[in-house]
């Protein structure tokens, strides 16, 4: 014969009061979960607020980088009229080059729509012979090709005048390094570099400029 099973009031409470112990567990739990993703998503936002003052500085000190870049660029004109200029025509023309003019505030080439293709810092020219002289604060090694590709357009742009005088470049620094003085001079080009307060030309032995 089978026994019923009747709960008593005692057994239900009891019941109850697990299931409402089980139920205040998965509450507090809950509560620390969500608490640990508030806290996740707040540590987030901090992050990204401080990313975004971050990039703001970065971009408040390349402004600043690019108008220090650009007052430099302003001086290299001044740098070839004041440092490179006076006396130049004495160091050529001890050289035997005898040039009569010079333009001091650089030559500017332009193609047929009037785009400008060159500019020359100064451009010393005689009966025979253009010099075109880039000048820079620190010359580079890239400046060298940069500067070959001005005396191109310079050669055809005088051909298409019938001008049949010859080009040849310098290259003029204030701090000119070992190593772009050597390829300077292997290029065929003329280095042109600070003595005091003039400047003078580097011509080693047996240095050849080269002509276009």
């Amino acid at each position: 014969m089978e026994t019923t099973f009747i709960p008593t009031f005692e057994t239900v409470w009891a019941a109850l009061q697990e299931n409402a112990a089980q139920l205040e567990k998965m509450r507090v739990r809950m509560e620390e979960e969500r608490e640990q993703d508030r806290k996740q998503m707040k540590e987030a936002r901090e992050r990204q607020e401080e990313i975004s003052r971050q990039m703001k500085r970065t971009d408040e000190q390349m402004k600043r980088t690019d108008e220090r870049i650009g007052f430099l660029t302003n001086r290299f004109g001044e740098l070839a009229e004041h440092l490179v200029a006076p006396g130049i025509n004495d160091r050529f023309n001890e050289l035997g080059y005898n040039f009569q003019m010079m333009a001091t505030k650089g030559c500017t080439l332009k193609d047929e729509k009037g785009k400008i293709i060159a500019e020359i810092d100064l451009l010393l020219q005689n009966g025979d012979t253009y010099m075109a002289v880039e000048v820079k604060a620190t010359p580079k090694v890239k400046h060298i090709g940069e500067h070959i590709k001005q005396l191109e357009i310079l050669r055809d742009s005088l051909k298409k005048l019938n001008d049949k005088r010859s080009v040849e470049g310098a290259i003029a620094g204030a701090i000119f390094g070992t190593e772009e003085k050597k390829a300077t001079i292997e290029a065929g080009l003329y280095v042109i570099e600070q003595s005091g307060d003039t400047m003078k030309i580097n011509v080693p032995d047996g240095f050849i400029p080269r002509q276009w």
